[in-house]
């Protein structure tokens, strides 16, 4: 178990980190906006901007049924392919706010572990962290370590609680420990971090068994440094 912070309103969560990135974005100059993101290899910082707001545009239109493959998610940034970025903000303020009526009635979690990791990608690419301790880091965090299913019984220790995943460990065998952070582990569960920074993080014992099963996506072909 963990601490519980309650039924998260994923519509607030959605909207924190949106205005989180429209702080860090509006007025961005053009080297910005052509920022490479290295959690994204094939993206720059305005191709993470029209993916999040063709994903808001689609599910507005009811083209959404489910998170993007790779073709449509190219196919999102395509469709914003020439315009500057005041029109692809413009286009997501017009659908976010149906977009955040759909994440809270629906209880949509991929989207707001979707805005909330790409915020994170693109202060990666422009050298700007910070909101470390954010609710929505905080909440995905928790959700993304829920649904983890490693072969082995696994505690993994955050700051302010823990989260027992993988098979009963009541038995003789002892649990497989990591201790890390929301922030950490929720960059990790997602992809961004390379499978030898996961093999470096704070394990009790040989961590092998389950390096396969901790990320999403991913892991990150390279290491990467937040």
């Amino acid at each position: 178990m963990t601490t519980s912070t309650g039924k998260a309103d994923l519509a607030r969560l959605y909207a924190g980190s949106r205005a989180r990135v429209l702080a860090l974005v509006t007025g961005l100059s053009e080297a910005g906006q052509a920022a490479p993101v290295p959690a994204c290899p094939a993206w720059s910082v305005r191709d993470v901007l029209a993916h999040l707001a063709a994903i808001a545009e689609d599910a507005q239109a009811g083209l959404l049924t489910g998170p993007p493959d790779d073709a449509g998610t190219a196919a999102q940034v395509a469709r914003f392919a020439g315009q500057d970025l005041a029109r692809i903000l413009a286009a997501w303020d017009c659908a976010a706010p149906a977009f955040g009526q759909l994440i809270a009635s629906a209880r949509l979690w991929p989207a707001v572990i979707d805005v909330a990791s790409h915020e994170h990608d693109i202060r990666g690419a422009l050298g700007v962290p910070g909101a470390r301790d954010s609710e929505a880091v905080t909440e995905c965090a928790g959700r993304l370590l829920r649904w983890l299913r490693p072969a082995v019984p696994l505690r993994v220790i955050v700051e302010d609680g823990e989260f027992r995943v993988g098979p009963d460990d009541s038995g003789p065998r002892p649990c497989l420990t990591l201790t890390t952070t929301r922030f950490e582990a929720f960059r990790w569960r997602m992809g961004r971090r390379s499978r030898a920074q996961l093999a470096a993080l704070d394990w009790s014992g040989d961590p092998s068994p389950v390096l396969g099963q901790l990320t999403v996506f991913g892991p990150a072909a390279t290491d990467m440094i937040e």
